[in-house]
């Protein structure tokens, strides 16, 4: 009787895989990741339909504090999918598709780029890059 032990093989890398190299991965792994908190999805769905948004703002609409916003916030910069700009002592926030817009090209590169739309079976994202 063959042992029942197997050996794990060595893993495929990355490239091989996906056609993309591990830091490409991580990246979408964090995009997906701050994407996975409900506040945090919330806030990227505000900053799409309000543009530019102050942090009060976005506090009042969540119906949560400034600190608890404020660290959503920064989760979501730290995986690139917004950007702020300073007026004076206040932050206004705004979506940055620019890394989301690089990460679909690179996973699915038969995306179709002039609609920026990606289909997942009956899931369908849609972006624009700026």
């Amino acid at each position: 009787m063959k042992n029942a032990v197997t050996k794990l093989k060595k893993p495929v890398s990355t490239t091989k895989i996906a056609g993309v190299d591990d830091r490409k991965l991580d990246q979408l792994v964090e995009v997906f990741k701050s994407a996975a908190d409900r506040s945090r999805l919330l806030i990227l769905m505000i900053l799409a339909e309000e543009g530019e948004t102050h942090v009060s703002a976005i506090c009042e609409m969540l119906g949560q504090s400034q600190p608890a916003v404020s660290h959503h916030l920064t989760q979501l910069r730290n995986a690139g999918l917004v950007t702020y700009r300073r007026d004076g002592k206040f932050n206004h926030y705004m979506l940055d598709s620019s890394l989301v817009a690089d990460l679909f090209a690179a996973f699915f590169p038969g995306s179709d780029t002039t609609q920026q739309r990606v289909s997942f079976g009956e899931l369908e994202v849609a972006f624009k890059a700026k």
